[in-house]
């Protein structure tokens, strides 16, 4: 009978561990503890830290996807109500940990992407992958006259998601919602404002 794998319960393990404790601060005795598994588990799924950072990042990905999907292309809602649906989403999840965590691909691009090449590409490669769906929303809100088209749709949606990181920077500083709601109320009263 061969050997549960340990993998599923690694990687779970390690976006807990990173989360709390970034991605120089998660160790790998930390990671198996976390998940119940034995220390050589860790070398029989990975072969490197570095590797498995990135795919916990691609399943951490995985999951905003989700979102992603149940907000933005919910056509069921007028494309700038799909935009203030997803911000909404996301600060109810934040909410539920308490201000403390924000988001793991913003959280890793601070730490790594001064020192980990290749972690910080595979970052680069998310973000642009994100704004995708933020700027198709974008754009289908400016076709429809919702908001002014002053900037191009990509632009919009790269500002946004730039912002919304911020925000959640200053959120996890803070401890507070005010961060997160002063982005929302801003961004919608200006960029993402009804066209007259």
């Amino acid at each position: 009978m061969p050997k549960p794998s340990h993998r599923d319960k690694l990687l779970e393990a390690g976006r807990k561990v990173m989360f709390e404790r970034g991605y120089r601060g998660a160790g790998v005795r930390d990671i198996v503890s976390e998940a119940g598994a034995p220390q050589g588990s860790f070398t029989n799924h990975f072969r490197s830290k570095e590797a498995f950072a990135s795919e916990v990042l691609d399943r951490y990905f995985d999951s905003l996807r989700k979102i992603v999907e149940a907000t933005l292309c919910d056509r069921s809602l007028s494309p700038r109500d799909r935009i203030r649906r997803y911000f909404d989403v996301i600060t109810g999840k934040l909410k539920a940990e308490k201000w403390a965590l924000g988001c793991l691909i913003g959280n890793l691009s601070l730490e790594v992407s001064t020192e980990n090449n290749r972690l910080r590409t595979r970052l680069s490669t998310i973000f642009a992958e994100w704004r995708e769906p933020f700027a198709a929303c974008v754009a289908e809100a400016q076709e429809a006259g919702e908001i002014a088209d002053d900037f191009p749709a990509r632009d919009l949606a790269d500002f946004l998601l730039a912002g919304w990181h911020g925000a959640m920077l200053r959120m996890k500083v803070d401890r507070s919602s005010k961060p997160l709601e002063q982005f929302k109320t801003i961004a919608f009263a200006t960029v993402l404002a009804r066209s007259a």
